[in-house]
């Protein structure tokens, strides 16, 4: 009795719509819901030099083929979708691809830690949690701007996609001499860096070039301007970012929300050498959060010294 895998996938998949499961996950599914199946397998499998004797190694067998046909699978029936994180996960949804983005951002913020850990993240949940990931991976000092903290002079969207959600200072002295950073504050030399960075739940077919040009928009003054999101669905979605972030220098962040300090940077930012005040300026004049932010990277520029309740540094 030969398996047929890609059948069984889609209707493990579809019978359990929305829910996202690992290669091996539905491995395992495989292999206890249809044994007679899996052991016919595995005896095909002894007239090759692939053996299959354990049971371990044949569910490995079985991930690796769902993997090898995943995108087959995918033209077949577009309503199965993949995650770009590692371990990527499958899922099957009749939803579209804007309704997908709707829901993800229709979740009121996670309050507790029981709540985090049976129900979705808001937005806002993710902004210390990249503050998390900042600090472990670059030892960058973050600071969260808030819209509503922002004046209305300029009129209706006058500052829409103004404001990125966080940004940061890197401190490039942190493993100088002090006679260097003496010279280097005596003669005006650079000793920060400046980052930006917009926030989203999920990224896919449907919003990936509106996300991406918003990131554009308020992150190209600093140095490093990156989009992050949670979730990135679809390897499409995934390439169409990669030709875009190349073309503008933009770099994208796959955020982990289980744990922020081993997220991934998929795609580095280029760096620009330097910082465009002239939009910094407008930032300034219309938002506190940013004017705070300004406010310490001169204190630090001016004192060498970094007053940590300044900033949203979050450790994991």
């Amino acid at each position: 009795m030969k398996l047929d895998l890609s059948k069984k996938i889609v209707e493990f998949l579809s019978q359990n719509q929305g829910q996202k499961f690992t290669a091996r996950e539905i491995a395992e599914w495989v292999f206890r819901t249809y044994p007679e199946e899996c052991a016919a397998k595995r005896e095909r499998s002894k007239a090759t030099a692939n053996t299959l004797e354990d049971d371990n190694a044949l569910i490995q067998q079985i991930v690796a083929e769902i993997g090898a046909r995943r995108q087959r699978m995918q033209r077949r029936d577009p309503q199965l979708k993949t995650t770009e994180e590692r371990p990527r996960k499958f899922y099957y949804t009749t939803q579209t691809d804007q309704a997908e983005i709707e829901e993800a951002e229709s979740v009121l913020p996670i309050t507790s830690s029981v709540e985090r850990s049976t129900a979705r993240y808001s937005e806002h949940d993710l902004y210390p949690m990249l503050s998390t990931f900042l600090w472990a991976e670059y030892s960058l000092y973050s600071k969260r701007i808030d819209e509503r903290r922002s004046s209305n002079s300029q009129g209706t969207n006058g500052n829409k996609w103004l404001y990125p959600d966080l940004v940061a200072m890197e401190d490039l002295t942190s493993d100088w001499d002090q006679k260097i950073k003496d010279c280097v504050q005596q003669h005006g030399g650079q000793r920060t860096q400046l980052w930006s960075f917009e926030v989203k739940l999920l990224i896919n077919r449907s919003n990936v070039r509106e996300a991406f040009f918003q990131t554009v928009s308020n992150s190209s003054w600093a140095n490093y301007g990156y989009l992050v999101a949670a979730e990135l669905e679809g390897s499409d979605t995934k390439r169409e970012l990669q030709i875009l972030c190349r073309l503008h220098g933009i770099g994208f962040i796959l955020l982990d929300p289980k744990s922020p300090a081993e997220s991934q940077v998929l795609i580095p930012a280029g760096e620009n050498p330097e910082v465009d005040w002239d939009a910094a300026n407008r930032l300034i004049q219309q938002n506190r959060d940013f004017k705070e932010f300004i406010e310490e990277v001169t204190s630090f520029h001016q004192t060498g010294r970094i007053k940590l309740s300044d900033w949203d540094v979050v450790e994991d």
